[in-house]
């Protein structure tokens, strides 16, 4: 899973017929300890009904697809809002 902000919304006048009815967004994937930008903003369906400007986590290629029920033709998928997350380095031992 990664994480991203809502950064848009995606509108097609015409689209492959399994792709009916769901919300399309424009998300910012983002790093998860400090939340900066990692790469350009991609298009994934909505899976959990997110909204503008959500902090949410996502996930791609046969995941993302296996997110819904019909299984569309998409590359990613939001199937989360973080409502909050701790990040900590594991690897050093408890404290």
């Amino acid at each position: 899973m990664k994480a991203a902000r809502i950064v848009g919304r995606v509108f097609c006048t015409q689209q492959y017929p399994s792709l009916e009815g769901l919300k399309l967004l424009l998300i910012q994937p983002m790093d998860w300890e400090t939340k900066a930008d990692k790469g350009g903003p991609i298009v994934a369906a909505d899976a959990c009904g997110s909204g503008s400007s959500e902090f949410v986590y996502w996930v791609a290629s046969r995941e993302a697809a296996v997110a819904f029920k019909d299984v569309p033709p998409v590359d990613a998928a939001v199937i989360g809002i973080i409502e909050g997350h701790q990040v900590r380095n594991f690897r050093e031992g408890r404290g």
